[in-house]
């Protein structure tokens, strides 16, 4: 194309040059050019006719001299054009290689294929901003939504969220990745926010507890902000962890907790609680439309590795044949989930008019001996045994939600058995496991940060 390009501006230059030469008062024409020419090359010398080409050259105001000059010139001009003709053709004889030297020419990139996606009009289709989009939750929750056909824009700093969560759908038309953080102020339009930044495990957590509840308080208020200008429906990612050590079993929604507002925990409890009087304060002084979820334990695909929750650190020391260690005589007890679960849950209370918390966890019960004894049966040949350790401060000894509002208002029930669930999550781990030893990199260790082990 440059050669094309390059050799159009030389015709172009040719052809001004030509035609200015023919307008001016100083031409010469064609045949004068000619005669001249013959005369001088015949060596004309009878009386007169010698005379005559510098009569008319004197007329026309343009000497030998000149003519001998523009005639060079438009021989340049000449060999100008051929050359890039030829430069022209050899280009076109280089398919794919944009006339680039062989040695240097590199194979074009294919292009990405993506998952297929459902169709939606104008009408039906949402503009959806996910905050923790990366992360565990957040990426499955980003899958949902792309395949249903919405515009997402996921959002996030990357502290406990990976790009390789969501890397399937860069590029798509539909989604678009920010590297952004809550705590400062984002404008977009959209017609919906999930709201799920904040890390959720203590080793997390606690590594900046200040950080921790400036992302729960003013994360939420830049949110709630910008729900409040574009007029969406923000929806707030909050945790059963605001029960504190529950003295009612099961918990519902309308139990105030039993929490310990200065203990370890309390950077995470209390910034969630904060957040939910700040969701219920903007709707009631300025109509925003909100969605509190509480959400219970959780696992599946994506979990951190390192994030120190009791299901990947159980599932890590299976698979390595490590003891499974257990914080406290392993009696307290816990309701796991997997995360498709959750995911149709938000959705299910975004979309309804509801806007009361709503636990989002699954009922079916187990101690946490129970639970690793349970994981390590479905790995077939592991010698894991069960070691008690110190109990951690302020680790609740129930947590089971009541789900009848759930059920109620926006008809949801968990659908994944536990065991089911538990399954292809250590599929995950096996995976991730062995990519790491390919890569060189250590065995994960399980993680207790500051003697603080999670289980959620």
């Amino acid at each position: 194309m440059a050669a094309r390009g390059a050799c159009a501006a030389l015709v172009m230059i040719f052809l001004l040059f030509v035609l200015i030469s023919h307008t001016s008062n100083k031409s010469i024409s064609s045949d004068s050019v000619v005669e001249t020419r013959e005369r001088m090359s015949n060596g004309l010398d009878e009386e007169g006719q010698g005379d005559a080409p510098v009569e008319n050259n004197k007329n026309a105001g343009i000497s030998d001299d000149t003519v001998s000059s523009l005639l060079e010139r438009i021989k340049v001009l000449e060999d100008e054009l051929s050359s890039m003709r030829t430069r022209m053709d050899d280009a076109e004889n280089r398919e794919g290689n944009n006339g680039i030297p062989d040695e240097m020419a590199v194979p074009l990139p294919t292009t990405k294929s993506f998952p297929s996606v459902r169709y939606r009009n104008e009408e039906t289709r949402k503009r959806v901003l996910i905050t923790g989009g990366a992360g565990f939750v957040g990426s499955h929750l980003v899958d949902k939504l792309m395949l249903d056909g919405h515009e997402i824009i996921a959002l996030d700093n990357y502290f406990t969220g990976r790009k390789k969560n969501i890397e399937h759908w860069i590029g798509h038309p539909n989604f678009e990745m920010v590297h952004h953080d809550v705590v400062n102020p984002y404008f977009v339009e959209v017609d919906q926010i999930y709201h799920l930044a904040s890390p959720a495990s203590p080793p997390h957590y606690m590594y900046n507890p200040v950080k921790t509840i400036k992302t729960n308080t003013l994360g939420t208020i830049n949110m709630l902000g910008l729900a409040k200008r574009v007029k969406a429906t923000v929806l707030l990612a909050s945790t059963s962890e605001v029960y504190g050590d529950p003295e009612v079993h099961p918990q519902p929604e309308t139990y105030w907790g039993h929490v310990n507002t200065i203990g370890p925990r309390a950077c995470y409890d209390e910034g969630k609680r904060v957040a939910e009087s700040l969701m219920v304060a903007y709707n009631k002084q300025e109509n925003v439309k909100i969605r509190i979820a509480r959400i219970f334990n959780t696992f599946g695909p994506r979990m951190h590795m390192n994030d120190g929750r009791v299901v990947s650190n159980f599932i890590i020391q299976v698979l390595q044949d490590k003891p499974i260690t257990i914080y406290g005589n392993g009696t307290q007890t816990r309701s796991f989930q997997y995360v498709t679960d959750l995911v149709d849950g938000l959705i299910a209370l975004m979309n309804s008019n509801y806007s009361l918390p709503v636990n989002i966890g699954n009922p079916e019960e187990h101690t946490i001996g129970e639970f690793a004894t349970i994981i390590r049966d479905l790995v077939p040949g592991s010698t894991s045994e069960i070691v008690n350790q110190e109990s951690q401060q302020d680790d609740p000894q129930q947590r089971r939600p009541d789900i009848r509002r759930a059920a109620e208002q926006i008809q949801w029930r968990p659908q994944v058995l536990m065991k089911d669930g538990l399954l292809k999550t250590i599929e995950y781990f096996r995976a991730e496991i062995d990519r790491n030893k390919r890569g060189g990199k250590p065995p994960p260790e399980p993680v207790r940060h500051g003697g603080l082990e999670s289980r959620r």
